[in-house]
Parts: C-alpha cells; structure tokens; sequence
C-alpha cells in the first residue's frame, strides 16, 4: 500500500472509531436517563406511601419513614415493592412493624 491508501485507511479507521465512541456515549446517556426516570418514579410512589401511612398512624413523616423502613429491613422487602403494596391497599398500614 502506498502512503495514501494509508493514510486513507487511517481515516476510514478513525472514523468508525468516533462513530463507536458517539454510539457508546449515547447508549450511556440513555441508561443514565431511564436509570434518573425509575429513582424519580420509585421516589414519588414512597412519598406519597410515607403520606398514606402518616395520615393513618398520626406519625410524623420522620416516625413514618422509620417505622416505614423497617418494616422494609424486617420483611426483607424494597422500599418501593412496599410502598407499591401500601398504595394498591394489599397491605394495611396497620400491618407495618411498630418501632420499639
């Protein structure tokens, strides 16, 4: 190969190399993206779960994510799957560990 079909190569290398790179970066982007989506969701569904069991438990909302946390640690349970129950009513606020 001549200097220019080097040269050439190089550039055709090169190319494809940034086009990886922006695809890679862009896929990253995206996790990054639905990664923020799911924290934000999960975050709003124990919040307003944190206000369904305050109402019920007369608590204060530092009583209620205690109490609320524990039940979670005690039942090996997420914090979301167990808000997401206390939401659909599959589990009564009643029913959550008591703080001792």
């Amino acid at each position: 190969m001549d200097d220019d079909d080097v040269a050439a190569a190089q550039g055709l290398a090169d190319v494809a190399t940034i086009a990886i790179l922006q695809n890679r970066a862009s896929l990253d982007a995206d996790t990054l993206i639905e990664r923020l989506d799911n924290a934000l969701n999960s975050r709003i569904i124990i919040e307003q779960a944190k206000g369904i069991i305050a109402e019920a438990t007369h608590c204060d909302m530092d009583q209620t994510f205690n109490r609320f946390r524990a039940h979670s640690c005690n039942h090996n349970e997420g914090l979301t799957g167990l808000a997401t129950a206390i939401m659909a009513g599959s589990l009564r606020t009643g029913d959550l560990d008591s703080l001792k």
